[in-house]
């Protein structure tokens, strides 16, 4: 399949249900998380079946991971495509308690 272009102003952060999503034709696809004191644990990756393989899951945890850099959050790859995600983006690898300093 081929990659979708997504804004990712479309991708909308749900403060009250703790999660990072994308409306789709097929679903929702989105990230949850987990915020503590300093600290936001990405939990858990979904995307619909019919719009897996396409780069939706890597923009949805790009943003999570864009909005904890912004706020100076470390992070916490609960979820094990998160890690995945930052090895293709080391710009964010210093958030992780693994990355470097």
């Amino acid at each position: 399949m081929a990659a979708m272009e997504i804004d990712r102003s479309d991708i909308r952060h749900s403060r009250e249900r703790h999660r990072f999503e994308l409306a789709l034709e097929k679903g929702e696809a989105y990230v949850e998380y987990e915020r503590r004191e300093g600290v936001i644990d990405l939990l858990s990756t979904w995307v619909p079946p019919a719009h897996r393989n396409r780069g939706i899951g890597e923009a949805i945890v790009v943003r999570a991971l864009e909005f904890a850099r912004d706020r100076g959050l470390e992070v916490i790859p609960t979820c094990p495509f998160v890690p995945r995600v930052i090895d293709r983006n080391p710009e964010f690898r210093s958030l992780t308690r693994s990355g470097p300093s």
